[in-house]
This record gives C-alpha cells, structure tokens and sequence, in this order.
C-alpha cells in the first residue's frame, strides 16, 4: 500500500479557523504575506490557514515563539484590492482540509509544511432530527442579509449535512479549540449533530 502523496504548502497562521467551503477576509500587510499572496495570485495555487495554538498573526521579532493546529484549510484566493499602498484586503474560499506531516520557518518567517489532504466530507442529507437545525440556519442567512451582511458564499446547500453544520460552527460564539475539534471531526453529519446539541441547549432550536 503506498503512502498518501505529500504536497508542500505555504501556511499563513491564523487566530479563525478556516471551514470548507467557508468565506475568509483578510487585511495582509507584512512583506512575507503580501509576498506570498502576489505568488498565489499570479501561480493560481492556495495556501493553507491554521490556527494559532500560541503567538500572534504579526512578527514582532524572529524569536517570538509560535505553535498552531496540526489540521487546517486550504485558501483558495478570489479576489485582492489594494486601495491602500502596502495593504492589500483579500477574499478566499475554504476548500480541501490537510493535515501538516512537517513543517519548517523561512528566514523572512513564513512557514512552509509538508502536508497531507483529507478526504471532503461524504454527501449527506441531514438526518430528519436535525432539520429544525437546518431552517435555523435558513432564518439566521435570512436576519443577516436583511442587516446588510452575507458571511456565506453561495451556492447554499441546505441538503448537505457537512455544510450546515459548518456555516454553524462559523458563527456559533464558541471557542478557537472547539471550532478547530469541529472542523477536524471527519463526519458532517455528526458535526451537524453536535452542533445542534449545543443550539438545543441554548434554546436557539426547540
């Protein structure tokens, strides 16, 4: 049996976890981000985001210690503006999740990992008890557009069970550790499940 293929990937640190299929805005001005965002758009490649375990998105110095998730998300960019000199406010899709095998820091501090893709999750309808789950979902898009905000991209998929339940997890007011524990769970329909536990008790569904 041979060995899943290691593909190396830029890696940008993040404290947000990154769901597939998720929308990620970013305000990027450090050297070694605007660097790495002029090669993705140029090259058409993605980069990955994970999330900060320990440290912060900007360098303060070389020997600032930083940790992060071993599980993230490739960033597919979609589009960058550059209304400011030296910033540049990037929007990308979540695709595939990846595992990091290995990683490595660049002089100019960005980190490079030999990564692995995991599979997407399977194509599920959602299990007829978790449908109050789903139409809640539905009003919350509903509230969110009348208020001016679309924090989701289309197409919206109220018949898989995976993007429910991770239009959820972007929004619910839980913590970065149980996202990223949502976010790696391989199963959409359990991650449905799970969050529409939490929603029952909170009374957001009944």
């Amino acid at each position: 049996m041979s060995s899943p293929a290691l593909i190396e990937l830029p890696l940008f640190p993040l404290q947000t976890v990154l769901f597939p299929g998720g929308l990620l805005s970013l305000k990027v001005f450090e050297a070694r981000y605007l660097d790495l965002m002029g090669s993705c758009l140029r090259e058409g490649t993605p980069f990955g985001v994970v999330a900060l375990k320990q440290g912060s998105e900007a360098r303060k110095s070389s020997s600032d210690p930083v940790s992060f998730e071993q599980m993230g998300t490739l960033a597919e960019l979609m589009d960058a503006d550059s209304a400011q000199a030296g910033i540049l406010q990037v929007r990308c899709r979540g695709k595939q999740r990846f595992g990091v095998r290995k990683s490595r820091q660049q002089e100019d501090g960005l980190w490079l990992a030999r990564v692995e893709n995991l599979p997407d999750d399977e194509l599920v309808a959602p299990a007829e008890g978790l449908l109050e789950t789903v139409k809640g979902l539905a009003n919350a898009i509903a509230t969110l557009k009348a208020q001016g905000a679309e924090p989701f991209l289309p197409p919206y998929r109220f018949d898989d069970a995976g993007w429910v339940a991770n239009r959820w997890c972007e929004i619910l007011p839980i913590s970065l550790a149980a996202k990223q524990k949502l976010m790696e769970l391989p199963d959409g329909q359990m991650r449905l499940q799970l969050v529409d536990e939490f929603l029952r008790s909170k009374g957001v569904v009944k």
